[in-house]
């Protein structure tokens, strides 16, 4: 059997598709989740039960903060690929509890690394976020862009785990894979996300919350794309890269390259709901922007594909999945 791969965020919403895609291709995997209560854990119950029932899957639960717990797991199944995946997510959620994503973003990142360069990792691939651009205007954003301004202090982690991880590329020789994540969403998704959010407060009869009055963009990126590219990257182990001080580090924008109206997004919504949302319409807020835009022309050239799948249908699988989910 092929050496187990760690997936860590293995209970949340993307380390969930990308362990069972993973296990679908007849990889074992060991995942990591701590379970925590950001939001409902018994969305993450639900995933992990899945993965629980299929062959080679193996689970830890352990906080990443835990400096000796990790140690202790790396030395003993010294992963020879790891996809960290686990965060504390949020941009809003970090204003009020900044401490948490030092936890979980700077102190957990940090004992991944440590476990991943102590124990013969030979490829860690990595979450960052679209976050990281920050006060940017110039569109599409582009991974040779300057990541000098976060406005969130969820930015801020993510930014830091980049240099973080290619401070260890360089000094360590481990190579690394940073994935600018853009506002994923799809069956399984985050209920803290807008798209969840929007599908609660609809069915229920309640307002939705449209900042900067909804004069917003998003580059809306379905989940299935992800874990395609998470399967064509794993393998794909860096070389030197002269844009990274020669270090085998590389950075890729994960992104359906089309920025959509979130009005639009909303009447996809209404039209499979078969309701008319109710809309609040509220001043811009603090560490938000007005639009993402993902240049993927470095993942295309390296792999062979981009994300593409139509908004339309990925609003469609989405709430068919909610519908079946919650019984609604």
């Amino acid at each position: 059997m092929d050496q187990a791969i760690s997936v860590t965020g293995a209970a949340g919403f993307i380390g969930f598709h990308v362990a069972r895609q993973l296990l679908a291709e007849g990889r074992p995997v060991v995942g990591l989740d701590n379970l925590n209560t950001y939001y409902d854990p018994a969305l993450k119950q639900a995933r992990l039960a899945l993965l629980r029932s299929e062959a080679g899957f193996s689970f830890v639960q352990i906080d990443l903060a835990d400096r000796e717990a990790m140690a202790a797991l790396f030395a003993r199944h010294r992963f020879a690929k790891v996809v960290h995946l686990a965060a504390q997510a949020g941009v809003r959620y970090s204003i009020d509890q900044p401490h948490s994503y030092v936890d979980s973003n700077l102190q957990g990142f940090l004992n991944v690394l440590e476990g991943c360069r102590n124990n013969g990792c030979r490829h860690l691939v990595y979450a960052s976020s679209s976050s990281v651009y920050g006060a940017n205007t110039k569109l599409p954003f582009s991974v040779q862009d300057r990541t000098d301004h976060p406005v969130s202090f969820y930015a801020a982690t993510k930014k830091a785990n980049e240099v973080m991880a290619q401070s260890y590329s360089h000094l360590y020789r481990l190579p690394v894979t940073a994935l600018r994540f853009f506002t994923i969403y799809g069956p399984w998704g985050r209920p803290d996300m807008a798209m969840f959010l929007f599908v609660n407060a609809i069915l229920a009869g309640k307002p939705i919350r449209l900042f900067n009055h909804g004069r917003m963009r998003r580059d809306f990126t379905y989940i299935d794309d992800v874990t395609r590219v998470v399967s064509k990257l794993i393998d794909l182990v860096p070389a030197d890269n002269p844009a990274a001080a020669n270090a085998p580090s590389r950075t890729y924008n994960v992104g359906n390259h089309r920025p959509e109206e979130l009005m639009h997004v909303v009447g996809l919504l209404e039209r499979e709901l078969g309701r008319t949302a109710i809309k609040e319409l509220l001043p811009m807020q603090p560490g938000d922007v007005v639009e993402t835009f993902a240049d993927v022309e470095d993942l295309m050239r390296d792999t062979g594909f981009a994300p593409s799948t139509p908004i339309e249908h990925g609003v469609h699988n989405f709430v068919t999945w909610y519908r079946d989910h919650y019984k609604v």
